[in-house]
Formats: structure tokens, C-alpha cells, sequence
């Protein structure tokens, strides 16, 4: 008789200086039959070298802590580790410089440490399915600060020329926050075929998941330009 397969649980690396902290996040991802954690980390030097050994898929990463904080530690991370994981940043500040710095170092996510269980799982399995976590903060408003704050791009300008019509539309819902189902039920086509999209999206503008493409979108003058 045949058994159905089971998809690897998801594996996350939990980085805090708060060892209650880190056990309460173990505790609660522990719980779910679809993620683990494998390993725990008190500061950024730590989280690397964690990251290193265990090749997580998320790490949820805290931003102040001593030595090597976390902004830092997400930046050597995602340069580092191959294949790089996604990295959801945990504060207790709801700080826009913060997610600015976040999404600079590489990081897919930002929640706020108090925020239910029930949204830290939420966040893990939806960046690990490809989708940009920020939240609680609009989301339209901080990733057009970052791109504000960082000097137009001629490549990023370039790179619009290779998308398709499709491409450009699944972009710019991208830009207003929308995850790919919501961008399916909008678009009326299946959610695989949106992340077909996604895919040559960031593949086409060399961009490391859909958080990067949006800064590249708001960089390049796409989103002003279809406003």
C-alpha cells in the first residue's frame, strides 16, 4: 500500500536574547506538525553560525541585541547561507527606520514581538510560500519610504522592459500589499499561475523574493508611474 508523502516540515532558527523569549517561540513553532525548530541563538555572531550549520528555511530574527544585532546578523545571513532563508525581523519597537533597515539587510518579514502566536506562525508559513510579511504598519507606505530613501536605479529601470504586461499587473498588486491568492482572485486565474509570475518577476529583476521586487518597482519610478 502506498503512503502518501508528508512535505519536510519547515525548519526555523529562533534568534533572541532572551532565553524565556526564544523558549516561548520554540515552544509555540514546536507545537505545529508542519514547521521545527532547529536551533536557537542569543545574539547576531550566534544566529550565523547557527544559520550556517543548520541551513534553516526562517529565521525569526530579534533586532537589539548585544554584540552582532539583528539587522546586522540578517545582512551576513542572507549573503552567507545558501540557500539564503527568509528572515522575519521581531521588535518591540513599531519603528519605521527599523523596517527600512530590515528590509535593506535582505529580510522578508517584520512583526512585532507582541503580536498573537497565532500571526508569528501565520508570517512563518507565508514567507516560507514566497509571500513578504510587514506588518502592522501599511505596507504601500514603508516599502515606498525605503525606495525613497534610496537612489534611483538605471537597472532597476532596464529590467521593467523584459516583463510582460501580466508581469507589470501581478508587479504592481505586488506594490499594494496583496498576497498571491488575493492576486489570483483579483486577476481570476490560479494562485500556481501567480506564482509562475512571481517567479519570472523576481527572476527577471534579480530580485531575492517579492519585498526586494517591490523596492525595485517603487525605485524605478513603476508604481509612480502607474498611480
Amino acid at each position: 500500500m502506498n503512503q502518501e508523502a508528508h512535505p519536510a516540515p519547515t525548519k526555523v532558527l529562533v534568534v533572541d536574547d532572551q532565553e524565556l523569549v526564544r523558549s516561548g517561540f520554540a515552544m509555540v513553532i514546536d507545537s505545529q506538525p508542519d514547521m521545527a525548530v532547529v536551533a536557537q541563538a542569543g545574539d547576531g555572531h550566534a544566529a550565523l553560525k547557527a544559520a550556517l550549520a543548520h541551513h534553516p528555511d526562517v529565521v525569526l530574527m530579534d533586532v537589539r541585541m548585544p554584540g552582532m544585532d539583528g539587522i546586522a546578523a540578517t545582512e551576513q545571513i542572507v549573503n552567507m547561507v545558501k540557500p539564503p532563508p527568509k528572515v522575519i525581523i521581531l521588535t518591540t519597537f513599531d519603528l519605521d527606520e527599523y523596517l527600512m533597515a530590515a528590509i535593506r539587510a535582505g529580510a522578508s518579514g517584520f512583526l512585532l514581538k507582541d503580536a498573537p502566536p497565532q500571526d508569528m506562525l501565520t508570517a512563518i508559513r507565508t514567507v516560507q510560500a514566497g509571500d513578504g510579511v510587514i506588518a502592522p504598519a501599511p505596507t504601500k507606505r514603508l516599502i515606498a519610504s525605503v525606495a525613497a530613501a534610496t537612489p534611483p536605479d538605471p537597472d532597476d529601470i532596464a529590467a521593467f522592459e523584459h516583463l510582460t504586461e501580466r508581469e507589470i499587473e501581478v508587479l504592481l498588486m505586488m506594490a499594494q500589499g496583496l498576497a498571491n491568492g488575493e492576486i489570483a482572485a483579483a486577476l481570476h486565474v490560479a494562485e500556481t499561475t501567480v506564482k509562475t509570475h512571481v517567479g519570472r518577476i523576481l527572476m527577471k529583476l534579480e530580485a531575492r523574493d517579492r519585498v526586494q521586487a517591490v523596492v525595485a518597482a517603487y525605485r524605478g519610478g513603476l508604481v509612480q508611474r502607474h498611480s
